[in-house]
């Protein structure tokens, strides 16, 4: 028995050997010897025994494909062209060979094998072009691009395939069996050169024509079905594959006009006529619907869609699924493969638990009958409900299965077209295919939602959800101008409110689909959808309620028997707490009771049913929290998520992956992952209302990240950022929150001492995870400078010890985090003071600003900024002390590097310049004369002005406009006679007049108003040229192409006048003249602009300082006096007096203000 056991799993291919055997001997006797009846009969008889054996049960081992090649090509070799009964049968075994055994053919066998089904198609009659139709199609299935040479045959003007698929194509199963074909050839092969422009182009306009034509009489609804889908596959394969880009709107209206027929195809009581295409509309367009008979009222069909019947359950394996792809064959009883897109449920699946899918069954073996009935996706219809016999209710059956595999086809092309086209095209076709709040008294327009609403498969009204979520993904931009807030009582309906009623109505038709859903997967889809399009709704200019409904409804699910849809809940509710935070309507929603709107969503909602079943009970470690104002209990959200994360799994609540997780006392992984992602959404967005429970949800985070689950570490690191964050952003000196609504500084301490105590050095230290590791140092970077200097001497020394080890670790991820850390910590006032600290910060900042990662540099770079900040603060407070003990060899490094990295990309760069001019202003006198310097300070100095001059992103000219102006702030450097002046000067008045930001127009002004002395301008000349530049840039400050520009022109004025009232109140009796010129010639320009600048007033300018009238007032009476003395030393030589200039504005400016107080 072994033996013949062991023996077994040859048997198929030596039975093929021996059909290979007796072909050859066939093909090696005489003519003479053996009549060609002979022959031909035996040749039929094999060909009938390896298609009833290709059809039989699935042999436990197949043979190989250079096998099946070789007898394809002896059998091709054996039978002639005149032999058409033989041609016909020798195609139908070509097509279930390579379909039964998935074999794919090699070039050369290809080759003949093409031409021999060419010549075929070209010499036989037109009874046997179905089956040659049918192995071509076999043949060229993922074989495309080894077919180049045949194209001009298949595809071209007069090509075969075009011919046969052509509309005036009388046989509909010669056509289907063309279409067929042409899709197979249309399908691409990774790394594989893709179909030219002029056969896609032909290929697209043959599947339209089929989507347009029309069903005849002639015709059955199964062809017809069949025919649809082939055409369906080729352009979805046309769109992922080839990268084909719509652009002409006929070309995408035409195909949207298509796709939302065939959308609706064969949906019972719904029979749509559409126009040969759609056009970019605000308002639904015209879709004629001549239903049988009259559409049921709301409530009766929210009854009928809520009594689904449970679909039997199965999976498809892996190689049925390709079999079935290459077949074409529709998938009769349980809707057709879609793809990757429509099997992998993204958004957040459990990828560990595989599960069949509702009314999923085996797939069929590509030797029965493709129209073969397996049909149970149809069971809504009772056998008491049926007209039928027996019979009849299977065809009907039958038929119904194969037109939702049209509208399952449609939907999934309909996927595809969205990722071939730009959005803001895909929006111009919104109200086709989104609902929108129906009239008075006409029918709500047919839509997306029609689907999810009314199709009685769950499988289609999960891919019209996954549609919609495609749709409403990235669409924020376009929500964006819905409002209702407010009542329009106008004799035209504005487009921001159509937009409003059309969310309001996704909301409605939504939360009625996620009541009557009775399918886990098409429910998961549903909260999917939900939570896309809560993401991106503007609820702040909506009137409120929506938020609530979609609360009070998804409450239940939480507990709901499949973890997937548990997940997709969590996900929803982060969207709500995460949207447009903090949302006065969200805040009030999560202040209310544990209980409320639990039972809001219909008897037909799945929940545990009592509020018991609500996990009660936070981590008691941290004490008794208090409870925020207006709450009488915890934040329920906050409650339920830490029940997940941290209680075990009640026996009662089991899912559809309990086998997975029995190992596991706790929830299912990605319940649990969602639940953490939500809380630190929570702790983020309403931290108000989290910061009563601040350390128990500390102590959440402890125990995630002991856990060795690294994604559960990770999300407890996250939640532990969000926690410190929230913090940080309270003791903000411009933060809203009163002193007495903080958390408490004791506290903050306390909370840091438990985490610094807990897991989070060992993750920094010894964790494997590079990402980890990244979490845990950026939540060391959001500690409060307050707390860390409360902390304890060893937990300081600790923490900086990680940063700096860290900083040299091999992994960027965790060494860019590392080097940001050490950015922040440098400017913490306790340890800024510490020479030896801001040594080592620096030398680890510049070890890493040499980095090969870009991230790496761009974080040292902006640490470099921050620690050079210190150094100017250290100057500041602690004076000559500082600068002595700071080592000239590290500063002269420093300026070195930052130099070098100024000529990095521009994330580094921005802040290299900043990290210049910060130790360009540090330098001392014996540092600029030392020989050592001179060359670094030069080099510094010429990088800052060409990176002025630039071309750079706007961020970088801002700051090296900014670095120059804290480089004049420095006495000890020569300004005014160094030979670099004049070029820096020349690159700020040229960006001060032409620049199109004006941020960077301000700061090129800012810096030139610096120097305190006339000697620092150099020469009259010089002094002229800055002086008639800022003029210029005064009269160009509303000249913009960038409407967004505009809102900082007041700024740039007020900016521009500082620094014009500066110069005057420096001018030496030289510069009189070259003024005087100046105002002859643009008084009253000048004059205008001044008095502006005097009335504006109180305001912060873009220095972020105020200065009120009175201090603009004194400014110009400095000027005055100033120019006065030196008018009065000149006499009668001076040509005009400036001071009486000055004097006039002033006086218009008294009386202005006079006049506005009466």
């Amino acid at each position: 028995m072994a033996a013949v056991a062991l023996a077994r799993p040859e048997e198929p291919d030596g039975s093929f050997r021996r059909y290979l055997e007796r072909l050859g001997a066939l093909r090696s006797q005489p003519g003479a010897e053996r009549s060609d009846g002979g022959r031909r009969t035996e040749l039929h008889l094999l060909f009938d025994q390896l298609i009833s054996e290709s059809c039989g049960p699935a042999p436990a081992a197949a043979p190989s494909a250079q096998d099946v090649c070789a007898l394809l090509v002896q059998a091709c070799q054996l039978v002639h062209l005149d032999q058409e009964h033989l041609v016909s049968k020798l195609c139908q075994l070509i097509h279930h060979l390579l379909n039964r055994f998935q074999v794919m053919v090699d070039e050369q066998n290809l080759n003949f094998l093409l031409s021999y089904c060419i010549s075929a198609l070209k010499q036989c009659h037109s009874w046997t072009h179905v089956e040659i139709l049918q192995a071509l199609a076999a043949l060229v299935y993922n074989n495309g691009p080894k077919c180049q040479k045949y194209l001009p045959d298949l595809l071209g003007k007069t090509g075969l395939l075009v011919q046969f698929s052509d509309s005036a194509q009388p046989d509909v199963e010669l056509r289907r069996a063309a279409v067929r074909g042409m899709a197979n050839l249309c399908l691409s092969v990774p790394g594989q050169p893709y179909l030219d422009e002029s056969y896609r182009n032909a290929c697209f306009q043959t599947f339209l024509s089929v989507l347009q034509s029309s069903k005849t009489s002639d015709v059955d609804d199964i062809t017809f079905c069949m025919l649809l889908q082939n055409a369906l596959k080729g352009i979805q394969s046309l769109l992922n594959g080839g990268k084909m880009k719509l652009m002409q709107t006929d070309q995408v209206g035409s195909l949207l006009a298509v796709l939302k027929k065939c959308m609706f195809h064969g949906l019972p009581g719904l029979s749509i006529e559409m126009p040969a295409a759609l056009y970019p509309a605000p308002l639904p367009q015209y879709d004629k619907r001549s239903p049988p008979k009259h559409e049921q009222s709301e409530p009766a069909a929210f009854k009928q869609t809520g009594n689904r019947r449970k679909k039997s359950k199965g999976k498809q394996k892996k190689g049925e699924l390709a079999e079935e792809g290459k077949e074409g064959l529709s998938d009769a009883g349980n809707e057709s493969v879609l793809g990757a897109e429509m099997l992998k449920l993204h958004l957040g699946d459990v990828r560990s638990s595989p599960r069949a899918e509702p009314g999923t069954g085996a797939a069929p073996g590509a030797g029965r009958d493709p129209l073969s009935s397996r049909c149970t996706a149809w069971k809504r219809i009772s056998s008491s409900e049926s007209e039928y016999s027996d019979a009849e209710g299977g065809i009907q059956s039958k038929v119904r299965s194969y037109q939702a595999n049209v509208r399952q086809g449609a939907l999934a092309c309909f996927l595809s077209t969205i990722k071939s086209i730009e959005k803001r095209v895909l929006y111009g076709y919104w109200s086709a295919f989104v609902p929108d709040a129906p009239g008075i008294g006409s029918p709500q327009s047919v839509s997306l939602m029609t689907i999810a609403l009314k199709d009685p498969s769950p499988k289609t009204r999960a891919c019209a959800l996954q549609v919609l979520s495609a749709i409403l993904e990235g669409s924020k931009q376009f929500l964006s101008v819905a409002e209702d807030a407010s009542d329009h009582k106008r004799a035209f309906t504005p487009f921001s409110v159509t937009v409003a009623s059309s969310v309001r109505e996704l909301h409605r038709c939504l939360l009625l689909a996620l009541v009557a859903e009775s399918s886990s997967q098409t429910l998961t889809q549903i909260v999917k959808c939900l939570a896309n399009l809560v993401s991106n709704a503007p609820y702040s200019r909506l009137k409120p309620g929506l938020l609530t409904r979609v609360w009070n409804q998804i409450k239940p699910y939480i507990c709901h028997k499949d973890v997937n849809v548990r997940v997709s809940s969590l996900t929803l509710l982060g969207a709500i707490v995460s949207v447009q935070a903090p949302l006065p309507e969200v805040q009030l929603l999560l202040q209310q009771p544990s209980s409320a709107g639990l039972n809001n969503s219909g008897s037909a909602t799945p929940h545990r049913g009592s509020c018991d079943s609500w996990r009660k009970g936070l981590p008691s470690e941290g004490g008794t929290p208090e409870n925020p104002a207006g709450c009488t209990e915890p934040c329920w959200l906050l409650r339920l998520c830490v029940s997940i994360i941290v209680l075990p799994r009640e026996d009662s609540c089991s899912d559809s992956d309990a086998n997975l997780t029995l190992s596991s006392v706790y929830e299912p992984c990605p319940l649990r992952l969602e639940s953490l992602q939500v809380l630190a959404l929570l702790v983020k967005g309403y931290f108000s209302l989290a910061q009563s429970y601040f350390l128990e949800l500390g102590e959440v985070a402890c125990r995630c990240m002991e856990e060795m689950d690294p994604s559960i570490q990770l999300h407890g690191a996250k939640l532990l950022e969000e926690l410190g964050t929230g913090v940080l952003q309270q003791y903000k000196p411009d933060s809203a929150v009163s002193p007495e609504q903080r958390v408490p500084l004791s506290r903050v301490v306390t909370f840091w001492t438990k985490m610094l105590n807990g897991p989070l050095p060992g993750i920094l230290q010894n964790s494997p995870h590079a990402t980890l590791q990244t979490s845990a140092c950026d939540a060391l970077s959001s500690i409060l400078p307050e707390a860390f200097s409360s902390l304890q001497d060893d937990q300081q020394i600790l923490c900086v010890t990680l940063l700096l080890g860290l900083n040299h670790s091999e992994n960027p991820l965790v060494k860019a985090a590392a080097a940001r850390a050490l950015g922040v910590y440098v400017l913490f006032s306790c340890l800024r003071q510490d020479v030896m600290f801001v040594a080592d910060t620096a030398n680890a900042i510049l070890n890493s600003l040499h980095d090969k990662s870009p991230n790496v540099r761009a974080k040292a770079a902006w640490s470099l900024g921050n620690l050079t900040d210190t150094l100017i603060i250290n100057m500041e407070t602690m004076g000559q002390r500082f600068q002595e003990e700071f080592s000239d060899l590290l500063l002269l490094k420093m300026l070195r590097s930052a130099t070098e990295a100024s000529k990095d990309r521009d994330k580094v760069k921005s802040n290299a310049v900043r990290a210049l001019g910060n130790v360009l202003h540090f330098l001392q006198p014996y540092h600029v004369a030392n020989p050592r310097f001179r060359e670094a300070i030069e080099e510094s100095l010429q990088a800052l002005i060409s990176t002025v001059q630039s071309e750079a992103t706007m961020k970088v000219r801002w700051n090296a406009c900014y670095a120059l102006g804290n480089v004049f702030k420095n006495p000890a450097l020569p300004l005014g006679e160094a030979p670099w002046t004049t070029q820096a000067y020349s690159a700020l008045s040229s960006v001060v007049k032409s620049c199109k930001n004006f941020k960077v127009r301000i700061k090129s002004a800012m810096a030139l108003s610096i120097p305190s002395r006339r000697e620092c301008y150099g020469s009259t000349e010089q002094f002229r040229h800055i002086w008639a530049a800022l003029v210029v840039a005064l009269q160009k400050s509303e000249d913009t192409e960038d409407f967004l520009e505009f809102k900082y022109s007041a700024s740039l004025r007020t900016q521009i006048c500082q620094a014009l009232l500066h110069l005057l109140s420096l001018a030496r009796s030289t510069d009189l003249p070259l003024i005087w010129e100046s105002i002859a010639r643009d008084g009253d320009a000048i004059k205008s602009y001044v008095l502006q600048y005097l009335k504006s007033g109180a305001e912060e300018n873009e220095a972020g300082t105020h200065t009120d009238s009175r201090e603009r007032e004194r400014v110009v009476k400095g000027a005055i006096e100033h120019l006065g003395g030196i008018e009065k030393q000149l006499g009668g030589k001076a040509r005009g007096r400036v001071s009486v200039y000055l004097e006039d504005v002033l006086t218009n400016h008294a009386n202005a203000t006079e006049l506005t107080e009466a």
